[in-house]
């Protein structure tokens, strides 16, 4: 589960970021490629927050997805604070 208080500095304010548990996969660039970028030291982050329904599917899938749980969702009651 996503740690907020791990959370990349690169992450834009908002609902959705990515820890320090990336592993650069690339899934959640693929998944949601409008809201995920890569740094340049090889790890993903939120450069953009969803701006609609459909990129919020995609946040959340990405999410979902993630095979080291590093995305979080500031939102979630279960997330730490």
């Amino acid at each position: 589960m996503a740690d907020r208080e791990l959370r990349w500095p690169d992450n834009v304010a908002g609902r959705f970021f990515v820890d320090q548990q990336c592993i650069d996969c690339d899934l959640c660039r693929t998944t949601a490629p409008d809201n995920f970028e890569r740094s340049g030291d090889g790890y993903s982050f939120v450069a953009r927050q969803p701006a609609n329904p459909r990129e919020e599917a995609a946040c959340r899938q990405a999410m979902l997805e993630c095979p080291v749980e590093a995305i979080g969702d500031a939102q979630a009651v279960d997330q730490p604070a």
